[in-house]
């Protein structure tokens, strides 16, 4: 089987899937490091304010009890009455930005402003830059942080490549499965070989496809052998009676005589046309069944049928058990029932045919000539014909299929010749083999 080639603008399942996979996870990871970043930030500004806000408590309670601001007791801290005696490079900022609290100055100093409630004059300000520890390293912090997300991104790439080609080998091993298909040869079982997932559903619905079509090239190969093996005959018999009929003189009988002929094969032809196509048809198996008075078919099949009994003596008996109703598909159960009174009929000289229906089975016996035995095994297949031609004039290759079309058990019985042949048809049991 060749292998499946890409077609033009193929883009690659993997290679989309490593792609996305990697351009998630460094989304990811910068943001992870941008969030971490910026948290070690608002806890180093946590621990200066809280610090701040302890020692300006401090200062509070004691100006509440003496009446006099204390001096801090951290150097990096001052008490400031008034804006004007802050430092040079945080005082005009202070002024503009009247309700800012942190303050960068020159050299990396860097200042945090604190404003008494109760008294809006009187401010705590720290020069923190000796307790900064992450402001220092962020450099370092953040190419750490880079170091780590091209890490992260090299890595998550290689697992998306391994899971990715973990993912995508069922769907190649399918695309190989299916291309280049012979259609002589197209693969009937292969889902089971797949996983039960999105992948599997995929590869059970191309297998039912490709039964579907195997199945309709079947039937398409069948009805082109038994189109050229049926309508040879009725064919030639039209054929030999025109040109009898048109090199001779002929009286008026036999000119009814070849007229009748003719008109027994058109008809045969008509029913093998009508059959075969029946059997084409995909359609025929999906149409919906039907209450159907079997005792109404078979009655129409018999009258249809009765021209071939014209000069024999052979009684037709039809049980009382055919009065029954059934769920079928009429259109089939016609065309069964025409297959088999027409051979029946033709090739029963003498005695009777009977019908009857019992236990949900079907049962066509007449008293003509019996199966050969050296062909009984092999009766149902397709060209098998007897010595004197008592085959059933469709074939039973077509009987057969038409069973199997429908899902019908056929069972054909004949101890040896001038015994008669019993048909059974179980239209509600599963298929089984004939026995003879």
């Amino acid at each position: 089987m060749s292998r499946w080639n890409k077609p033009k603008g193929f883009h690659s399942l993997s290679r989309r899937i490593v792609i996305q996979f990697c351009i998630f996870t460094l989304v990811l990871s910068v943001t992870y490091g941008f969030v971490s970043f910026m948290l070690m930030y608002n806890l180093e500004d946590g621990f200066i304010e809280r610090s701040i806000e302890q020692e300006a408590k401090f200062l509070h309670e004691s100006y509440t009890v003496t009446g006099d601001w204390p001096v801090p007791r951290q150097r990096s801290m001052t008490l400031h009455f008034s804006k004007s005696t802050f430092p040079d490079d945080m005082r005009s900022l202070s002024l503009t930005e009247p309700k800012r609290v942190e303050f960068y100055g020159e050299n990396g100093r860097h200042y945090h402003l604190y404003t008494f409630t109760e008294h809006s004059d009187t401010y705590l300000l720290a020069e923190v830059s000796s307790d900064l520890m992450i402001r220092p390293v962020r450099s370092g912090i953040m190419q750490f942080l880079g170091i780590i997300a091209v890490v992260l991104t090299v890595i998550s790439c290689f697992v998306a490549w391994l899971i990715s080609r973990k993912m995508t080998k069922p769907l190649r091993q399918l695309a190989d499965t299916v291309d280049g298909v012979d259609p002589k040869h197209i693969p009937s079982t292969f889902a089971h070989r797949y996983p039960k997932n999105e992948i599997g559903v995929l590869s059970h619905t191309l297998e039912h496809t490709f039964s579907r079509i195997n199945q309709a090239l079947s039937r398409e190969s069948a009805f082109t052998r038994d189109v050229s093996h049926e309508l040879r005959s009725p064919l030639a018999v039209i054929k030999n009676a025109a040109e009898l009929h048109r090199s001779i003189d002929v009286s008026k009988t036999q000119s009814q005589e070849i007229v009748k002929r003719i008109e027994d094969a058109a008809e045969r032809m008509d029913k093998t046309v009508h059959t075969l196509l029946t059997l084409a048809r995909e359609e025929n198996t999906q149409s919906p069944k039907l209450a159907v008075n079997l005792l109404g078919v078979v009655e129409r099949a018999v009258i249809d049928n009765s021209v071939l009994l014209d000069g024999k003596n052979v009684d037709v008996v039809i049980q009382d058990s055919c009065n029954a109703v059934i769920e079928i598909r009429e259109g089939m159960l016609k065309v069964l029932l025409d297959n088999l009174l027409s051979n029946a009929f033709q090739y029963t000289e003498q005695g009777e045919v009977k019908i009857q229906f019992e236990h949900g089975k079907l049962t066509v016996a007449d008293t003509g000539p019996g199966i050969q035995l050296d062909i009984s095994h092999k009766v149902t297949e397709p060209s098998i014909q007897g010595k004197q031609s008592t085959g059933f004039g469709f074939g039973l290759s077509i009987v057969k299929r038409l069973c199997e079309h429908q899902g019908w058990a056929l069972s054909i019985e004949s101890g040896s010749e001038q015994l008669g042949t019993r048909v059974v048809v179980d239209l509600v049991g599963e298929l089984r083999n004939y026995s003879s």
